[in-house]
């Protein structure tokens, strides 16, 4: 994100276009911008104002929407768009540092560009602060510029879950996913032998 940043302006201006380009049919305020974006109501306005000045972005009374005919859509994606590639690893475990003991972090959906997916993060761990989780999960879907689904577990109801073959967990672990962290305890080869 830093260099995107940078070669773009700031990167306030790749949060506020990833929320437009994540959310192409929806009409955002300004501030549901600086609210879903974290940034400053002045740094939204400029932003808004740039973006509709050069047609990425449309305004209707107080509405702003992505502009579908904007000449660079295309570019402006495989720019733009969060996945694996682009999305550092550390700095997703750096957002839940303070959440508890993490033990497994496995991304998926919008992370690996996976919309069949049922969750983007699957966080596993013991004496997890949720409110740190949620903190984090805010300021990652600020980077992203969509909103996250997330699931939780503690270590214990994660291996109960396991094996019971849980959907949801199967349906995580047995379609396309990343590892973000993973501890001894829970290796790929224990996840794969229930």
């Amino acid at each position: 994100m830093e260099i995107l940043g940078k070669i773009l302006g700031n990167p306030a201006r790749v949060k506020i276009m990833r929320l437009f380009l994540l959310n192409k049919g929806s009409k955002f305020k300004g501030k549901d911008v600086v609210k879903r974006s974290r940034v400053t109501s002045s740094v939204a306005r400029s932003e808004l104002k740039l973006l509709s000045s050069v047609g990425f972005l449309k305004k209707r009374g107080l509405d702003y929407f992505f502009n579908f005919s904007f000449k660079y859509v295309s570019e402006f994606e495989d720019l733009l768009v969060i996945g694996s590639d682009t999305m550092d690893k550390d700095t997703i475990i750096g957002n839940f540092n303070k959440a508890g003991r993490l033990k497994l972090v496995l991304m998926s959906g919008v992370f690996i560009k996976n919309k069949e997916s049922r969750v983007d993060l699957l966080i596993v761990g013991d004496k997890i602060k949720k409110s740190k989780i949620e903190e984090g999960m805010r300021k990652l879907e600020a980077e992203i510029g969509s909103e996250l689904t997330y699931a939780l577990f503690d270590t214990k109801e994660f291996f109960y879950r396991l094996n019971m073959y849980d959907k949801l967990v199967r349906d995580i672990l047995d379609f396309p996913h990343e590892i973000v962290l993973q501890t001894k305890e829970l290796s790929t080869q224990t996840l794969k032998k229930v």
